[in-house]
């Protein structure tokens, strides 16, 4: 039977690979990943010689097409991000969705777990995580004020991830709404998530804002507010 693997891969320490994902990278006839040129850093590091090929965002209906025809010809194939777990706010979904819904297609579909910044700052908030909100990334554009107002009113913590692009104009946004609904609440930051410059904002959104400002803003963030 034809199996694809969701593997999980670092966000950025390498040793955050288990021993389990190694096996797998090295024993599937095929990896696809989000961008060849980081994946392959990851499998020189560890010295697998596994080919690779590339599936994103925007592969066409032919590529999707050829990783089924590869499926049903019984090969294994693992599904790796550029960093983190496949499937959470990147297009892993849709190839699996893909799969399950091609008529006659039989796959096993595995899931090789390991890191995500998700969990990750989760893990590190000090907020009561027993229940909470994932937002994926803010809208760039349209529908801005609406994606704050949900999260300021939540009743549970929410989590969202930014770019260093917009972190700052989206901590003002999320200010100006909170005030809007007269909340305080607070926030933790996550920079840079096992890599070497990792750093921790925590306090009143106006608080980080200022502690961000005086930073050199590079890398992902994960953001977590709390009532």
């Amino acid at each position: 039977m034809a199996i694809l693997y969701i593997v999980a891969t670092p966000i950025g320490n390498l040793e955050d690979l288990s021993l389990r994902t190694l096996r797998i990278l090295k024993e599937v006839d095929l990896i696809l990943c989000e961008d060849t040129r980081v994946t392959k850093k990851l499998l020189d590091h560890y010295g697998i010689k596994t080919p690779f090929l590339s599936y994103h965002q925007h592969s066409r209906l032919k590529k999707i097409n050829y990783i089924l025809e590869l499926l049903k010809d019984g090969k294994s194939l693992a599904l790796v991000s550029d960093a983190g777990t496949p499937g959470i706010s990147d297009p892993g979904n849709k190839l699996v969705k893909a799969i399950t819904t091609s008529p006659g297609l039989v796959v096993k579909i595995v899931s090789i777990p390991g890191p995500s910044a998700l969990t990750a700052a989760a893990s590190i908030s000090g907020f009561p995580m027993d229940k909470f909100l994932f937002l994926g990334f803010p809208p760039t554009k349209r529908k801005r004020k609406k994606f704050f107002e949900e999260l300021i009113n939540s009743k549970y913590p929410v989590i969202f991830y930014e770019s260093p692009y917009r972190i700052l104009k989206s901590l003002q946004e999320l200010e100006l709404t909170s005030k809007t609904y007269n909340l305080g609440p607070k926030i933790v930051v996550c920079r840079e998530l096992t890599k070497k410059f990792e750093t921790i904002y925590r306090g009143k959104i106006d608080e980080v804002i200022k502690k961000i400002e005086k930073d050199k803003v590079k890398g992902e963030f994960v953001v977590i507010v709390s009532s």
